[in-house]
C-alpha cells in the first residue's frame, strides 16, 4: 500500500512503525506533515497520523492493543493523560502534563509499555535560547495554562528568573506558587521589565489576529519578544515588537522544536530539523 503525501510516497507495509496524535479536535494539526516529512527525509519505515479521540482510556488501550510505537498528546488531554501510562518521565511528572508517548514492546509478549514525556519546555527553552542566553535572565510569562507551566518549568531550570502575569489571578498567582515565583496583575505590565516577554496563551490566533496581550507602547521594555501562537507566524505582538525594536520568536520555532525532541525520542536519531521547519513554513503560509 501506498500513500501520496505532497511529492513524497510513503511505503506502508507489514514492517511500517505507527505513530500518531491523540486530542480532540486534531483535523488541524500539522504534526503529520512535520513527522512524515522527517521520517521520509531519513528513510524511516514510519507513519504518523491523526487520531481523535473521545475517550482518552480507550484511545490509549487502541493504541497499546494495535502495536502503535509512540503518539503525540495535545488538547484536552495533556494532564488526563498521566494516570493512564505506565511511566511518566520525572521532568513531565513535575510540570503536571505530558505531550510525548513512547512505546515499547515487551520480549516476553506481555502488554506494550507506555512512558509519558513532555518535550513542550525542550520546544520553547531552544526557540528562546537563539536569541537569548536563558541562565541569569529575567522572563515574564503571560498566561497560566498548560504552556504556560511547562514553558516557566523549563526557564528556571535553564537558570532563568521567571515572573508571571494573567487575566485570572487566582490561577495566575497558582501558577506563580508552581513556579516559585513573582506574580503580577496585568494592570502592572506597563511598569515591568524582562529580558524577554512571553505569550504563552491563545490572543492573537486565528480567527482574531487583531488582538494582541500587551499595548504596544509597553513592548520598549523587553529585549525580545516571544510568542507560541503559530497562525499567524507574525501575530500582532511579534509585528509590534520588531518595529520597537525588540528581538522576536515566532511560534512556529516551538513547535519545530518540540516536534524534533519527540523524533529523537521515537527514533533515538538526530532530527531532521531543515526538513522539519521548511515542511512547517510552507503549511503554514497556504493556510494564513
Amino acid at each position: 500500500m501506498t500513500m501520496a503525501d505532497d511529492n513524497r510516497t510513503i511505503n506502508v507495509n507489514g514492517e511500517t512503525a505507527t505513530f500518531g496524535i491523540i486530542g480532540n479536535p486534531v483535523h488541524h494539526s500539522l504534526s503529520p506533515e512535520m513527522h512524515n516529512a522527517a521520517f521520509h527525509a531519513l528513510g524511516l519505515n514510519n507513519i504518523y497520523v491523526p487520531l481523535p479521540t473521545t475517550n482518552l482510556r480507550d484511545g490509549i488501550a487502541g493504541i497499546r492493543a494495535l502495536g502503535f510505537r509512540g503518539a503525540s498528546v495535545t488538547i484536552p488531554y495533556k494532564e488526563d493523560i498521566l494516570p493512564l501510562v505506565d511511566h511518566v518521565d520525572p521532568v513531565a511528572a513535575r510540570i503536571g502534563a505530558v505531550n510525548t508517548l513512547v512505546i515499547k514492546q515487551q520480549a516476553d509478549g506481555r502488554s506494550p509499555a507506555i512512558s509519558g514525556y513532555n518535550t513542550d519546555w525542550i520546544g520553547a527553552n531552544r526557540a528562546l535560547a537563539e536569541k537569548l542566553e536563558l541562565k541569569g535572565s529575567r522572563v515574564l510569562i503571560i498566561g497560566a495554562g498548560g504552556a504556560a507551566r511547562a514553558i516557566g518549568f523549563g526557564l528556571k531550570e535553564a537558570g532563568a528568573e521567571v515572573m508571571v502575569t494573567n487575566r485570572t489571578v487566582a490561577k495566575g498567582e497558582r501558577l506563580a506558587g508552581r513556579l516559585d515565583c513573582r506574580f503580577y496583575r496585568l494592570e502592572e505590565l506597563g511598569r515591568l521589565k524582562a529580558d524577554a516577554l512571553i505569550n504563552a496563551t491563545s490572543v492573537g490566533m486565528t480567527p482574531k489576529p487583531e488582538n494582541t496581550p500587551v499595548p504596544k507602547e509597553f513592548l520598549h521594555n523587553f529585549a525580545a519578544v516571544m510568542d507560541i501562537v503559530y497562525a499567524p507566524v507574525a501575530t500582532r505582538l511579534l509585528r509590534e515588537a520588531a518595529a520597537s525594536g525588540c528581538r522576536v520568536v515566532d511560534g512556529l520555532a516551538m513547535l519545530l522544536y518540540q516536534g524534533a525532541a519527540q523524533f529523537e525520542l521515537w527514533t533515538g536519531r538526530p532530527a531532521p530539523i531543515g526538513v522539519m521547519r521548511d515542511i512547517l513554513a510552507k503549511r503554514l503560509k497556504t493556510i494564513q
